[in-house]
């Protein structure tokens, strides 16, 4: 049985055991849908720094069914010592995973200064989950992302060298997508790709128009983003999949107003673009967009 919200180690066990079935919330759930999906030694390490800090709160009672064995005024049942070894076991293994991604987090740190050397600006795509960011990415770098119609898709960082209508060269980021109610233990996980978004000169938000919460998803990354102290990074809000809402490209050029938003998103329309990343629809006019920004 899964729950929407994140609980307290104590509410997981006290609906275990009145469920008598096995309960996982949200967080466990993105938790393992990362898992499957971390390709690179660095994402890897990411999730699984992730999944040993969520676990450690939630080793009590993991072995209640042996406490009643230990005997004796003062002596500790096996389930006890088992609890202790346990958690032993997972601050060696927490301390190692930091260990090894800060490694990785230096290394990208010499990465990102040798990327600044060249003077190239970068460019990092953000936006909901399964918003179209990848998809986006392959058309424009002519790389071969994986893109799947599902959460998640892309979660390791991938940068690419493109050049803008006026020869101008910069560097284009995919980044792991956001959701609404993102648990604190992924974003701090999560730092050293985050970073990717702090060295960026211009973040594209992508957002899925044709999504009946597409006005809560959109304010959800803005929300995530000012919490990443990122609300000042300059920005163009790119409303993608519009080949899903329109008949054709000559449509999408006459059009005037956005649909399926809400009222209270009010944005400048030199920091908009409608596009169809699918299609190749006005990809020009977002490249002019960007030229202008960079």
């Amino acid at each position: 049985m899964i729950f929407d919200d994140e609980l307290s180690p104590r509410q997981q066990r006290n609906l275990e055991e009145v469920l008598g079935a096995k309960v996982i919330d949200r967080s466990a759930l993105i938790l393992h849908i990362f898992a499957r999906k971390a390709r690179t030694h660095e994402g890897k390490l990411q999730v699984e720094l992730a999944q040993h800090q969520y676990l450690l709160p939630r080793l009590v009672g993991q072995w209640r069914h042996l406490e009643r064995l230990g005997g004796g005024i003062g002596t500790r049942g096996p389930g006890e010592a088992q609890l202790e070894t346990d958690r032993r076991l997972i601050y060696k293994r927490i301390n190692l995973l930091q260990h090894k991604i800060e490694s990785v987090r230096k290394h990208r740190t010499l990465y990102r200064g040798r990327r600044k050397e060249t003077g190239m600006p970068i460019v990092a795509l953000v936006g909901y989950t399964n918003a179209g960011k990848s998809t986006l990415f392959n058309t424009l770098s002519k790389a071969t992302v994986d893109v799947e119609d599902r959460l998640f898709s892309t979660l390791d960082p991938v940068t690419r060298r493109l050049a803008l209508p006026t020869g101008q060269r910069f560097l284009i980021t995919d980044t792991v997508g956001f959701i609404h109610k993102l648990p604190p233990s992924i974003i701090a996980a999560f730092r050293a790709t985050l970073e990717e978004l702090e060295e960026a000169d211009l973040l594209l938000h992508i957002v899925d128009i044709t999504h009946r919460n597409a006005a809560n998803q959109c304010l959800t990354v803005e929300k995530i983003l000012s919490e990443l102290k990122l609300e000042r990074k300059p920005k163009i809000t790119v409303f993608n999949k519009l080949d899903l809402a329109l008949s054709g490209e000559a449509e999408l050029n006459a059009l005037t107003t956005i649909p399926f938003l809400e009222e209270e998103i009010l944005l400048p329309s030199e920091d908009i673009a409608l596009i169809s990343a699918a299609k190749g629809w006005e990809m020009d006019g977002l490249l002019n967009k960007i030229a202008c920004h960079l």
